[in-house]
């Protein structure tokens, strides 16, 4: 019952309707075409408040599910509050959410074909990020573009493609967080890779709760946590693996934990 209740969570939040409703003044929203998926995406950015007063370059976190970050209205189940609780840090970086596909969000988040729920183009949704979506903010906004302060963020499916792209594009992507990380949908494939992969450089978070629905899922981010430590081409700790008791797979839980994973990752 449990895993039938997580399975509902990862499919119905696919069918949230995306708004144009910015919770922030520093919050804006603009449409950018990707051709790699065929579609036109909303983009919900997060400027730190200062920017406007200031020269500075700030680092980036690209987070997929744009639509739950920064607005109740168009949330699944509750929202993030990441301009919020960024606001009230005084955080200097920028954050830019990528509104999830719909009915497409499984097919643009899971790196491989599941047998049973299809997908699998998460590819052409990291080739969007790389090449559409990093070039365009990096060239209207002023942005640290190097590894170390690029960073990708996400729950869920959300969290599988931020830890696939780390294993794939290691060059962009030096910093990832990983929150309830669906790695069940491509267990046996991501394994597969992880055993072709000879280094892993990225610093990454992973975090989820105790009462997910997913009996598998405490197990499945250990593993990934223990071959992280046998890739690591330094003895440095860039890696924190945290289970929240009573955490369950949900807003809420994201919410919560964002700040302590933030001020970890930056």
């Amino acid at each position: 019952m449990q895993k039938f209740l997580f399975v509902l969570f990862i499919l119905q939040i696919s069918f949230t309707k995306a708004q144009d409703h910015s919770a922030s003044v520093q919050v804006q929203s603009f449409s950018l075409e990707a051709p790699q998926l065929h579609t036109t995406k909303t983009i919900r950015l997060y400027l730190p408040k200062d920017y406007t007063t200031s020269q500075k370059k700030y680092p980036v976190i690209y987070m997929p599910d744009g639509q739950n970050l920064f607005d109740i209205k168009t949330a699944y189940l509750g929202e993030w509050k990441i301009d919020e609780t960024l606001d009230r840090l005084n955080a200097q970086v920028i954050v830019v959410g990528i509104d999830h596909g719909g009915d497409k969000r499984l097919e643009e988040l899971t790196p491989f074909t599941n047998a049973k729920y299809g997908g699998g183009k998460g590819d052409l949704y990291l080739e969007f990020l790389v090449n559409t979506l990093k070039p365009y903010i990096d060239s209207h906004y002023r942005t640290k573009t190097n590894a170390k302060n690029t960073a990708l963020f996400g729950s869920s499916l959300g969290g599988l493609i931020a830890f696939y792209a780390s294993l794939k594009y290691p060059e962009i992507y030096g910093k990832v967080g990983c929150f309830s990380p669906a790695f069940w949908i491509n267990r046996d494939p991501l394994k597969a890779l992880m055993e072709q992969t000879p280094t892993y450089t990225s610093r990454i978070y992973l975090l989820c709760g105790d009462q997910e629905g997913d009996d598998a899922m405490e197990t499945d981010m250990h593993t990934i946590e223990n071959w992280i430590n046998t890739r690591r081409c330094s003895c440095k700790m860039k890696n924190k693996s945290v289970i929240i008791p009573g955490g369950q797979h949900n807003e809420k839980l994201w919410s919560e934990q964002f700040e302590k994973a933030y001020l970890w990752l930056f």
